[in-house]
């Protein structure tokens, strides 16, 4: 059995279908070379072309292949609600159009859900963020803490006082001079016979020295 040879439409059809992805502009091309062509684009082919090609209105060609990507998209139950609107209304839209509007309808829906699931997250942080307990990381002091703190600070300016009064009182003209009357009767001690008795001067000295260091320590 032969087989038919193909006429050279035929093959600049098979050549424009092999290399379909590449089209662009159509140009005046025959509507009915473009029902030939034209349904074997994908949706982003067929939507290049018709942005591509301008000054010409392709929908006497691509009409029903929009129809057919709303449907295989949306559903068929949501072209027939279309179908019904535009014949209650007796309007007709092109079925680019109503694609186009039906999927700007979608994306906005997803954005305001989107905006509200959002908006939600954000309200359940500040809650809570709100109901958190504040941890205060610096401890104020216990009472018996500042007491002990105050009554050393007290202490130690006493014994400071004390220190410092009983140096004066070590370099004071009255008791240096007394600590050489003392040195002085001790040397005389040991240069008098033990049979003598002790000196005045010794006695005297250390009386003196009692004397003195009694109004001393009244002051302190």
């Amino acid at each position: 059995m032969m087989h038919k040879v193909p006429s050279l439409v035929d093959l600049c059809i098979q050549v424009a279908v092999d290399n379909v992805r590449y089209l662009g502009d159509v140009g005046d091309t025959d509507f009915h070379l473009l029902e030939r062509i034209l349904p074997h684009c994908t949706l982003d082919q067929l939507m290049h072309i018709e942005n591509s090609t301008k000054g010409r209105d392709l929908s006497p060609a691509t009409d029903e292949l929009w129809k057919k990507f709303y449907m295989r998209l949306f559903g068929i139950e949501s072209a027939n609600i279309v179908v019904e609107k535009m014949r209650q209304k007796r309007v007709v839209f092109k079925w680019k159009k109503l694609y186009e509007a039906k999927l700007k309808d979608i994306e906005e829906a997803t954005q305001k859900s989107l905006d509200r699931i959002k908006k939600r997250y954000q309200e359940e942080d500040a809650r809570k963020q709100s109901r958190q307990v504040q941890l205060c990381t610096k401890v104020p002091p216990s009472c018996r803490k500042r007491s002990f703190e105050g009554g050393s600070r007290i202490c130690n300016a006493k014994s400071g006082l004390m220190k410092k009064a009983k140096l004066e009182f070590l370099n004071s003209h009255e008791v240096k001079n007394l600590a050489a009357m003392k040195r002085k009767a001790v040397h005389r001690n040991y240069s008098v016979p033990s049979a003598k008795k002790p000196s005045l001067g010794s006695g005297l000295t250390a009386a003196a020295l009692s004397k003195l260091a009694k109004p001393m320590q009244k002051r302190f």
